[in-house]
């Protein structure tokens, strides 16, 4: 299957943003005591940078979905589609509920869960697969 590459040129420009932010929480010296939201205490472009970052997780999630609903209508196969966002949301679940999780509080327990990013578009894809019917098939 051809990829469309603008829509792949798009999820690696939010992810490039992604990853500015999390390198801006982490090497940001003074990230501690400012807060880059804080137009009264933020430079512009700090404030610009965490700003900018509110539209990544939307639009990955815009884009996956757009390219969930490409795949099915190039292939027309309703049983592959649910198929394959079933197994991929149950993936994304699991990795952000085991090694994300673990991460972040290095707890071998798992008693703390944090429901974030990951695990909503993997929800997501669970609830797509639900809401694709056969009339669908018929666009």
């Amino acid at each position: 299957m051809k990829r469309i590459q603008s829509i792949d040129i798009a999820r690696g420009l939010v992810i490039l943003i992604m990853a500015l932010d999390h390198c801006r929480d982490l090497l940001h010296t003074t990230a501690i005591t400012q807060n880059p939201t804080d137009v009264n205490t933020s430079t512009p472009i700090l404030f610009f940078t965490r700003w900018i970052t509110h539209f990544c997780a939307p639009a990955f999630v815009f884009l996956a979905g757009s390219s969930a609903y490409l795949s099915f209508k190039k292939t027309n196969n309703l049983s592959a589609a649910r198929i394959f966002l079933i197994q991929r949301g149950f993936w994304l679940v699991l990795l952000e509920f085991t090694i994300i999780n673990f991460g972040i509080w290095f707890d071998i327990h798992f008693q703390m869960l944090f429901f974030q990013v990951i695990a909503a578009i993997g929800f997501g894809m669970i609830i797509l697969c639900l809401l694709y019917t056969s009339d669908a098939a018929d666009d």
